[in-house]
């Protein structure tokens, strides 16, 4: 028996839209990056990016528990003698709350250009509207 593999071109490719209010950050990017990497059909294949699109809205009402706000750090460096940073999460959700969905989403994703591409597909807004209506995106609950 062979084994199928469908190609990119062939994989049914549709939009989903997550509404991320009140919904904990680690649920919200694993289940994101479930359907992203096309986990959940049938003609999954590792080497292809056959997943689907998703539009994440209300990223600025996004929960978290404990001590996040401040103890969590993202970590990062501009190349330069002392261009060490560590802002809180607090201080970069303040900044630019779609950030702390990106970067949980591009974490559950391959580290190569499979996971590059995948992470294309992710659309983040930080209030409830977005430019994607056209598309006819379906809604998905996340508990």
């Amino acid at each position: 028996m062979s084994t199928l593999s469908i190609p990119e071109s062939k994989s049914n490719v549709k939009w989903y839209i997550v509404d991320a209010q009140n919904v904990a950050l680690g649920r919200l990017a694993s289940a994101v990056a479930f359907r992203l990497r096309g986990k959940h059909k049938p003609t999954f294949t590792p080497h292809v990016n056959g997943g689907d699109h998703v539009i994440v809205i209300n990223a600025d009402k996004i929960k978290i528990t404990g001590n996040k706000a401040e103890q969590k750090r993202y970590y990062r460096h501009s190349g330069y003698p002392g261009g060490f940073k560590e802002p809180t999460f607090k201080e970069v959700f303040n900044r630019r709350p779609q950030k702390i969905i990106e970067h949980a989403v591009r974490g559950m994703l391959p580290k190569n250009t499979l996971g590059r591409s995948i992470y294309r597909k992710l659309k983040v807004y930080p209030t409830n509207e977005h430019p994607h209506n056209s598309q006819k995106p379906e809604v998905l609950k996340i508990n």
